[in-house]
């Protein structure tokens, strides 16, 4: 029986090396699956922060128009926040579906 078996199979580094394959591809903790799934992670988060910079910078933009513009500012209030001078009365119309 042991004849049948191919002599590349009977060496120790052989044997060794393919343990070793199989162990860090499968068993160890930075296997395969695991760095797939944490460059996938990173991939994911990079995009997160590139929508939220784009989001601040946006922000930021809004903010410099409306500190440098009254008229601006406050119509942003009044549609924002529903605030209204003391002269005048507000109403709000909710529109039923």
């Amino acid at each position: 029986m042991l004849d049948r078996i191919p002599p590349i199979f009977k060496n120790f580094y052989f044997l060794a090396t393919a343990a070793f394959l199989v162990w860090m591809s499968f068993f160890d903790s930075n296997d395969f699956f695991t760095l797939y799934g944490l460059n996938k992670k990173i991939s994911d988060l990079e995009s997160d922060k590139k929508y939220y910079i784009e989001k601040i910078d946006e922000v930021k933009k809004d903010r410099e128009e409306l500190l440098s513009d009254s008229e601006l500012l406050e119509r942003f209030a009044r549609e924002r926040y529903l605030m209204k001078k003391e002269s005048e009365d507000l109403y709000v119309i909710i529109p039923e579906n």
